[in-house]
């Protein structure tokens, strides 16, 4: 276990300069591309660009992973892409360049299938839980250093630089990615006909179709439009890049909780009713404040969601989905997941433009209700089966 333990380090590493390039830039875009007169539906369109090719790969992605075991080849591939994305950016820093480079971010995100079961292939069952929740921990801490980064030198120095540091973070990681080793055993037997049955698994699908109302949520809100709506408040770069910091800390240290014991003070029910509950509140708050400073306290909230919420989301996903078909179920969680990060953001630049900001957000409120009124039928649902 220890000397598991310890070659899983090396792509922990690789996963914390990976989430930095693709991160780095993400404060001051929506308000970047805002600056340069872009519609808020075109901005909709730049940001779900990002879950396009994320909606349309990972799935096969996670069969071709499964099927030839090369998980090595996907996270060289995706950490080389997380770094070239951003030359496009430098090159092109207008609205098409950014699209174009979230296209190629979000193919990089494709591979994180690979990160994952590469990761939990280094523990053993009884550790699945925890290992999960500390590559999402890493994940988070790499995205809030990022942030801190942008923050303290976006005023000075511009979005180019911001993209060169993206640059950088991504061919560090793909430098790393080069020296990576598997664990000892990852190879399973498999077989289609087993796979095509994963991918029908009711569980599988309910809480993948839970994390796309998470993830729709959060990318349409504290990664984009929530700093558009601090923007218009009069705030300056610094203030937006704080909000992102203060969501992605909150993020590591639910994250950290997620990994500790202090997850089990309350039941994972609790837990995630709790955290939709909790999204909704943020929703409907956020367009109505007037002072920046009580948005930057509400980010505390989504990054309750991305710390706890999914992980435990991802989790309850594929805990009972057997090793030989893991690939490919990750692949199919994060495919729906996907779905919900290029939808909701469309949606909400669409909603605004048509009829306001607050109505977007109140629409993305019932929606995380939604949620958690779901969830509560598939508890009381399997407590009749049971």
């Amino acid at each position: 276990m220890k000397a598991a333990k310890k070659k899983s380090y090396l792509l922990l590493c690789i996963v914390f300069f990976f989430w930095y390039a693709q991160y780095v830039y993400i404060p001051y875009q929506t308000p970047y591309l805002a600056a340069i007169n872009l519609s808020t539906n075109f901005i909709g369109m730049v940001v779900s660009a990002y879950g396009i090719s994320q909606l349309l790969l990972r799935l096969p992605v996670g069969l071709i992973a499964n099927v030839k075991e090369k998980h090595k080849v996907f996270i060289v591939l995706g950490s080389f892409l997380a770094g070239f994305a951003s030359v496009i950016r430098i090159i092109q820093p207008d609205g098409w360049g950014f699209f174009i480079g979230n296209i190629i971010s979000g193919i990089a995100s494709s591979t994180w299938i690979s990160f994952m079961v590469l990761f939990l292939g280094f523990y053993p069952k009884s550790k699945k839980s925890y290992a999960t929740s500390l590559i999402i921990m890493v994940n988070n801490m790499g995205v809030f250093l990022a942030f801190l980064s942008s923050t303290l030198l976006f005023e000075s120095f511009g979005m180019k630089l911001i993209c060169l540091l993206s640059c950088l973070s991504g061919f560090i990681a793909f430098i790393l990615a080069i020296r990576l080793k598997y664990p000892e055993r990852i190879h399973h037997q498999f077989s289609f006909q087993n796979l095509f049955k994963v991918f029908l698994d009711p569980k599988l699908l309910f809480f993948s179709f839970l994390a796309l109302i998470q993830q729709g949520i959060q990318m349409s809100t504290t990664m984009s439009f929530t700093n558009q709506i601090l923007s218009e408040l009069g705030a300056n770069s610094a203030i937006i890049g704080l909000s992102s910091i203060v969501y992605m800390l909150s993020s590591v240290l639910f994250a950290k909780v997620g990994a500790s014991s202090w997850i089990t003070k309350l039941s994972t029910s609790s837990w995630i009713i709790l955290s939709f509950l909790m999204l909704a509140l943020y929703c409907v708050l956020i367009p109505q404040l007037s002072s920046s400073y009580l948005i930057l306290l509400l980010q505390i909230i989504p990054g309750m969601g991305t710390g706890i919420l999914f992980s435990l989301l991802t989790f309850e996903a594929i805990s009972d989905i057997p090793s030989y078909a893991r690939s490919a179920a990750m692949g199919l969680f994060q495919a729906i997941y996907a779905l919900g990060m290029t939808v909701f953001p469309i949606i909400v630049g669409y909603v605004s433009l048509l009829y306001s900001m607050t109505t977007a957000y109140f629409c993305l409120a019932i929606v995380a209700v939604l949620g958690a009124i779901f969830y509560c039928f598939y508890c009381s649902n399997r407590t009749i089966k049971s």
